[in-house]
């Protein structure tokens, strides 16, 4: 009973050896040492991660530029149609004095340009502080430009301003909304870096995954300040 008992034992046991092995706490296909060479068996997932860091962020940038080209895109046909309709001289083409609040949203949207450059700067040296600071005063400024929007057409509303009988008025309320429907999705954008980086890292490829999410959404945000300053100055000085 003995060597019975020993031989099955012995049996038991030299599978557990080889799945030890195989879970890292061998060498098993790393090529060093019984001891698995450092830290080699511990993270089998830490270069593909890494060397998949480039890959991600230039198909980010890819994906960015042809968004930026499809909104240029939509702009430049709406803007076309205002100038075409604008030159025909219609007996309804009837413009009016722009609200104060779109002035209002002038200033906001450009400081929320500064004060984002100042939250990417932070990203891109790791300081997670000054980070999510200026990345909630952007994404209130944006807020705030959104809000500004909706009390410029209540006011226009007001003064009897409506999108029927008034060409200029539709594009007016037309070329405004579509805008703050695209500053909506960089808001959402803007809360994903906030997630990112709420919690401080020191990790290398989150570092850089936060710092080119941060340069794509910077890229969209930017261009839809210049897109205002283009209908700021269309609907303003060019009616």
């Amino acid at each position: 009973m003995e060597v019975g008992t020993a031989e099955i034992i012995n049996e038991i046991e030299e599978p557990k050896k080889r799945r030890t092995g195989l879970s890292g706490g061998s060498n098993f296909g790393s090529g060093g040492g019984n001891n698995g060479g450092g830290d080699g068996g511990d993270n089998p997932n830490d270069d593909a991660w890494n060397e998949a860091v480039p890959f991600n962020s230039e198909k980010s940038r890819i994906l960015t530029f042809f968004l930026l080209l499809a909104i240029l895109m939509t702009f430049g046909g709406l803007i076309a149609a205002y100038v075409v309709i604008h030159t025909n001289n219609v007996a309804e083409w009837k413009p009016f004095a722009l609200p104060i609040q779109v002035w209002v949203s002038t200033v906001i949207i450009f400081l929320s340009s500064f004060t984002y450059n100042l939250a990417k700067t932070a990203i891109e040296r790791n300081n997670h502080k000054q980070a999510k600071s200026w990345l909630i005063v952007t994404t209130v400024l944006g807020a705030a430009f959104l809000s500004s929007q909706i009390l410029a057409w209540i006011e226009l509303t007001h003064r009897g301003f409506y999108m029927h009988g008034n060409p200029y008025a539709g594009f007016f309320y037309v070329l405004t909304a579509v805008h703050a429907v695209h500053v909506l999705g960089g808001i959402t954008a803007l809360g994903s870096i906030m997630l990112r980086s709420w919690l401080p890292t020191v990790d290398a490829a989150s570092i850089a995954k936060r710092t080119a999410l941060a340069q794509v959404v910077g890229w969209y945000w930017h261009f839809m300040g210049a897109l205002w300053l283009v209908l700021f100055v269309l609907l303003g000085f060019w009616k």
